[in-house]
């Protein structure tokens, strides 16, 4: 899974089901706690179980076929061969480093277990029971009812924040920065410009630098950023307008901003998690 996820959880019959979610319908549901509703003192026995049985390694075999280009049919094969006989074991892990499987995961340290994909970890509650498996997918559905609308909150924040003050920068940058003879095809360098200096003073790098390190994404930087991003990078534009209506030199300004965004980013949320702080230091001044 990609790092940028959160976990949630539900709650089947009593029994407590963390789930991995990064916001879409790919989620990966933990096996390990689904398996304590039939073991609770051995969950990892269930799950090795469940593997050993022919019907298990087929089903994962077709879902790795459908999803994942990378998955080895020769090592599936394999294993298929053997499911279901007296002699064969496949932990979580083996599956995972023998075939290249991406439906399984498994995590180590606390918190850790065996997670699998929704769609596979539904296999996986049928397989223990019926009815429970209905509850799973029941407070599953509350989940991601919940989770939309936080989703839904989170783009209507971002989408506000990232309107906030951008009409008095440019203004600014319009009265003070382009002279009146200058083509209209030159001005959009001027503004953006001006633009990478607040990147470059909140997120360390330029609009052209992020798109050359993350070449898979769309959109920028800007659309990634965190809601206690925007809210400094709103105070940046305010604040560097001031700076142009005083005609602050720009190697001046974005030292200046460089500095107010890593104060403002730090009272906002702990250090500790405010991800490229590090990088942030010093580049203002140096840029």
């Amino acid at each position: 899974m990609p790092d940028k996820t959160f976990k949630g959880k539900i709650t089947a019959s009593g029994t407590e089901i963390a789930v991995l979610s990064q916001g879409s319908d790919d989620d990966y549901i933990s096996l390990t706690d689904i398996a304590r509703y039939k073991n609770a003192e051995a969950p990892a026995d269930v799950v090795k179980n469940w593997l050993r049985t022919r019907f298990a390694i087929e089903f994962l075999g077709i879902w790795e076929q459908l999803h994942n280009p990378t998955f080895k049919l020769v090592e599936f094969d394999q294993f298929k061969s053997e499911a279901g006989a007296n002699a064969f074991v496949l932990s979580p892990q083996r599956w995972i480093d023998a075939t290249n499987a991406i439906g399984i995961i498994s995590r180590s340290g606390r918190g850790g277990g065996t997670y699998a994909h929704r769609d596979i970890a539904f296999e996986f509650a049928s397989w223990i029971s019926a009815e429970f498996k209905l509850y799973i997918i029941k407070d599953y559905q509350r989940l991601k009812a919940d989770e939309n609308s936080r989703i839904s909150l989170d783009w209507n924040v971002k989408r506000v924040l990232a309107k906030v003050n951008y009409k008095i920068h440019t203004n600014a940058i319009r009265d003070n920065l382009i002279p009146p003879e200058l083509a209209d095809h030159r001005k959009s360098f001027v503004y953006a410009d001006e633009a990478d200096l607040l990147n470059v003073a909140l997120f360390g790098q330029t609009a052209a630098e992020w798109r050359k390190a993350n070449p898979g994404k769309n959109g920028n930087m800007r659309d990634y950023a965190t809601i206690e991003q925007l809210l400094v990078l709103a105070n940046l534009e305010n604040v560097n307008a001031l700076f142009i209506g005083k005609g602050m030199p720009q190697s001046e300004r974005i030292a200046e901003l460089n500095h107010l965004a890593r104060r403002q980013l730090a009272q906002l949320i702990d250090n500790s998690s405010v991800k490229g702080m590090k990088a942030l230091e010093g580049r203002g001044a140096n840029d």
